[in-house]
């Protein structure tokens, strides 16, 4: 099979990153769909569906039962156990994607049993990646919000770089901080680019669909957090490429070759 490669760019390119990310989308539209609907989709949408009688319940209720210590816990469990589902299924999507990204800029064309496997194989670790740069930034915006950014951006490709060069926690941290020194601000301006794209989608699906109301709200919800999740997953596995390429000059074959 022919390996379908970027090029060999000199400069990180926001246009060249936004086309090759929908490119790699279109190409294998079928398993994206349905890797995000497993990872995004269906675990938002049961998260929803039991959570939200809940809340509804709550807000029903009297509302001086909210300074009751039990109703105050109620409320935190029903935030915090949702939370930690989608985080946990938001690192499973982006690590099957990260392979699905790579082998498709190969020539190859990538199963979904072999991205559900990477994704579960690397899952402690991108775990643990998620929450030290979750953490990190967070605790940089307290104190301003540009280190904040900045940081966040520099780690960006941590996920990518675990996945694919296998470092480690620590290491794919590192390596990633290297990598984007000097093109932050180019990822900076791609990621909010598709986060405005996807605000716009979002906000035109779940006025459709809350003008229903009931489990088409809920459908409504699942499906804009399925693509959102899977373009920004797949454009930061095409932005770790792209980056390989303009720092270090590596073709998409010598990428793949830890895979082979």
């Amino acid at each position: 099979m022919t390996t379908a490669t970027l090029g060999q760019p000199g400069r990180f390119e926001i246009g060249r990153v936004f086309n090759n990310t929908f490119a790699v989308l279109g190409r294998n539209i079928g398993l994206c769909l349905g890797l995000a609907a497993l990872f995004a989709g269906v675990p938002t949408l049961l998260v929803r569906l039991w959570s939200q009688p809940q809340v509804d319940a709550m807000l029903r209720g009297d509302p001086g039962a909210m300074a009751d210590p039990h109703a105050m816990f109620r409320n935190s469990y029903l935030s915090l156990v949702p939370g930690l589902v989608s985080f946990v299924f938001t690192m499973l999507l982006q690590s099957s994607l990260v392979r699905a990204t790579i082998e498709d800029l190969n020539g190859r064309r990538p199963s979904f049993g072999d991205c559900i496997q990477i994704a579960i194989r690397f899952l402690l670790p991108t775990l643990a990646i998620g929450f030290l740069v979750a953490f990190g930034s967070v605790l940089a915006m307290l104190a301003l919000i540009v280190p904040g950014i900045i940081l966040w951006l520099g780690w960006s490709m941590s996920v990518p770089v675990l996945i694919q060069e296998r470092r480690g926690v620590f290491g794919s941290m590192s390596r990633s901080r290297a990598l984007t020194k000097g093109n932050r601000w180019s990822l900076f301006g791609l990621f909010l680019i598709l986060m405005i794209i996807a605000m716009v989608i979002q906000w035109g699906i779940l006025l459709v669909f809350v003008l229903f109301g009931g489990i088409l709200a809920q459908l409504g919800a699942a499906l804009v957090q399925t693509v959102i999740s899977m373009v920004l997953s797949i454009a930061a596995a095409v932005s770790y490429v792209e980056l390989r390429q303009v720092k270090e000059g590596a073709s998409i074959d010598e990428l793949a070759q830890i895979f082979s």
